[in-house]
């Protein structure tokens, strides 16, 4: 078990998972949490009812030590909807109420309810839609637009609130002076990235995402530092996490799951035809937008990685095998990662957990899952097809890429054209009261800490040549 422990030394750390009403954006072990999105888009949030009473019950979960007392259905749609208020108090709905409510249609809108359950048939559907990102998201446009703005600089913003802390950093809510428009800046202080030996997966996390521009990953829209700190200027995400919809609603029902890892295999897509592994996908790096949509966030542990890579990081509980071995691995692991995402979602807690490290490796490498009853038989064959060790078998890895996994009949009659388009209606929009709202992060104590100084010693500059 040597290479257990080597990896237990090493590992990013781990998720606070028995707190499903405490969450909060901070994650001690990592890197200064990227609460980061994009902008607020005009939608009439009124004309998006999703009927979440139509939904099916589920057999009730077993007693995991993860979760509270599994709910039924109805408790679910309860919690969900409580999110859209700007207070969540208990719903004075009808837990009894079996009413269908009758869902808004437009012609640019999906509903979520198309994404239904199929019956089991066979492994693959028709499903044979290919983005042409250039086509629908043109990225290279946006990565133009970035590159000709001016350089930004601190003069440039008001600081306005802490959105969430980490290990070396913190991400403040401002508004640029120039445009009036709301921003999630992240500071980054130097002298704590070179304690922690962070140097290479912060500037890797800069070059990335200067790299990449897609519907649903974080945008940033530059860089500058003084002789103290790091500063990322991005997107504002007002919606949140997902994590905290998830932990809220206990676990989601099978086709509001099948939305979220519809963006989400598109987003890894996306990232993998530049080369890029993430490497780092878990509800809390789902950031939800003002109409519902996800942005991935946080690229402190993406890298371009054109063949294999042999670093050891990630979230513990979303590791892939070939990780904790110290194995050579690439891009198959974003797609393991995948997997336990769906399986969270589906059940409210992590397919491999364990309090202690050296025994969640152990599961993991020892590859079972045990499979809650309620779960429909086409999501519990995707999920075996991507929590598997055997790379040969993994889908995503073999020779039709991600492909194998968007015609998986789980996914049938998912357009993922419309998915890219951002034509689908998500099933739970974010209640945002104006632009700069904040509401849906937790609130955390202020620095004293005066930014912009340039007049102290600067010994790290020549780390961080590019920012």
């Amino acid at each position: 078990m040597s290479f257990i422990n080597k990896f237990i030394d090493k590992a990013k750390g781990s998720r606070q998972q028995n707190q499903p009403d405490n969450h909060t954006p901070q994650n001690s072990n990592t890197s200064s949490k990227s609460v980061s999105s994009v902008a607020t888009h005009s939608t009439n949030h009124s004309s998006h009812q999703t009927d979440f009473s139509t939904l099916k019950s589920s057999t009730p979960s077993s007693n995991h030590h993860h979760t509270k007392q599994d709910e039924d259905l109805e408790d679910l749609i309860e919690s969900l909807q409580q999110l859209k208020k700007d207070k969540p108090a208990k719903s004075d709905m009808s837990a009894s109420s079996n009413t269908t409510a009758t869902t808004a249609t437009t012609a640019a809108a999906k509903s979520i309810n198309e994404i239904q359950p199929q019956p089991m048939q066979h492994q693959r559907s028709s499903n044979r839609s290919t983005p042409t990102y250039t086509s629908v998201y043109n990225d290279q446009s946006i990565i133009k637009q970035r590159q000709d703005r001016p350089r930004l600089k601190l003069a440039d913003f008001n600081m306005l609130r802490t959105l969430g802390t980490g290990s070396f950093g913190r991400v403040h809510l401002v508004q640029s002076r120039v445009n009036a428009r709301y921003y999630a800046v992240k500071v980054l202080k130097k002298s704590e990235v070179v304690r922690l030996k962070q140097v290479e997966h912060t500037n890797n996390e800069k070059h990335i995402l200067e790299s990449v521009a897609h519907p649903f990953l974080v945008n940033m829209w530059g860089t500058f530092q003084d002789t103290v700190n790091l500063y990322m200027v991005m997107d504002y995400v007002p919606g949140g996490e997902l994590f905290s919809v998830l932990r809220r609603s206990k676990r989601f029902p099978d086709h509001v799951a099948k939305f979220y890892a519809a963006e989400v295999i598109l987003a890894i897509e996306y990232m993998h035809s530049k080369n890029v592994i993430y490497r780092d996908l878990k509800p809390e790096n789902l950031l939800l937008d003002s109409q519902g949509h996800i942005k991935i966030t946080d690229f402190g542990f993406a890298k371009h990685v054109p063949d294999i890579t042999w670093t050891l990081c990630g979230t513990p509980d979303y590791l892939a095998p070939e990780i904790i071995q110290s194995k050579g691995y690439g891009r198959a692991v974003d797609w393991w990662s995948l997997g336990v995402l769906v399986f969270e979602m589906l059940a409210g807690y992590p397919p491999f957990y364990d309090d202690d490290h050296l025994k969640l490796y152990e599961k993991i490498l020892a590859g079972r899952v045990k499979y809650p009853q309620y779960f429909i038989p086409n999501s519990k064959d995707l999920l075996k097809r991507l929590l598997t060790a055997d790379l040969t078998k993994r889908y995503g890895n073999l020779k039709d890429g991600s492909e194998d996994i968007k015609r998986h009949v789980w996914f049938q009659g998912v357009d993922f054209n419309r998915v890219l388009a951002r034509q689908i209606r998500p099933p739970y929009v974010p209640n945002i009261r104006g632009e700069g709202d904040a509401s849906h992060f937790d609130r955390y104590p202020e620095t004293d800490e005066q930014y912009g100084n340039d007049a102290a010693p600067d010994p790290f500059r020549n780390l961080f040549p590019d920012f």
